[in-house]
């Protein structure tokens, strides 16, 4: 990862600022931003910046259909007042690309990030075009906003930012960084209701315990994600392996 400025500057566009930090604010990461000042956060409400008088922020769909959608001219007013600085700008969006560690690792080696969060039936498609919002998604699953997808996506890209979580080791054997799971994980002590630690990893032969894991993640990805170990198999194909 390539030297980040400090501190990361992360921008969050809401109709509701008082939801922030939330869980950005605790452990490691709220003290990297408290104390450290490895990254900072802050808060833009977008009802300030509605041209109408009774304060309103959306209107009804073009064309008809259920629900309201956040008016374009505001989010641009709201946007146009900041620095963008170069940080990418991200809409959490349940129609958006899923949100992966690749696309996290590139962000944050970004000066910061913006991210706008949507409510109602979302927001005109215009002014996510014309400012180049890329739309993002958490997962299969609607929410009634874009708050707590906005801090998942937060808390992925900060993590990484050196100096934040410490251990470059522990990044390095997560999930997703070489296209498989992670392999369980076990702690003392060593029976748990009738449960043991797998003996391999008590024994000391560190060879066979990386052995043991590897299996274990190769595994665990065949079983749960068939994507990933496809594009997995794909990929140490091309390698040779």
């Amino acid at each position: 990862m390539s030297d980040t400025p400090y501190p990361y500057q992360v921008t969050v566009l809401t109709m509701f600022p008082e939801a922030f930090p939330g869980p950005l604010g605790v452990s490691l990461i709220g003290t990297a931003w408290k104390e450290s000042q490895r990254w900072a956060l802050e808060t833009l409400d977008i009802r300030n910046f509605s041209s109408d008088k009774r304060g309103f922020l959306d209107d009804t769909p073009a064309g008809g259909g259920p629900g309201q959608v956040l008016k374009a001219d505001v989010i641009a007013q709201a946007l146009d007042s900041m620095e963008l600085n170069d940080r990418p700008l991200v809409y959490m969006s349940a129609r958006g690309r899923p949100l992966t560690q690749a696309k996290v690792k590139e962000w944050a080696t970004r000066p910061g990030l913006i991210v706008l969060c949507g409510r109602f039936e979302g927001v005109d498609q215009r002014v996510l075009d014309s400012r180049g919002f890329e739309e993002i998604s958490v997962g299969d699953a609607v929410l009634a906003g874009g708050e707590a997808a906005a801090m998942v996506t937060i808390e992925a890209v900060v993590r990484l930012i050196p100096g934040v979580l410490g251990a470059q080791a522990s990044l390095d054997n997560e999930s997703f960084e070489d296209g498989l799971l992670e392999q369980p994980q076990f702690t003392r002590p060593r029976t748990f209701e009738g449960l043991d630690i797998p003996e391999v990893l008590l024994n000391g032969d560190h060879k066979k315990a990386a052995k043991w894991r590897q299996e274990q993640r190769e595994a665990t990805t065949k079983e749960r994600r068939p994507d990933l170990w496809a594009a997995y198999l794909s990929k140490s194909q091309v390698k040779g392996k």
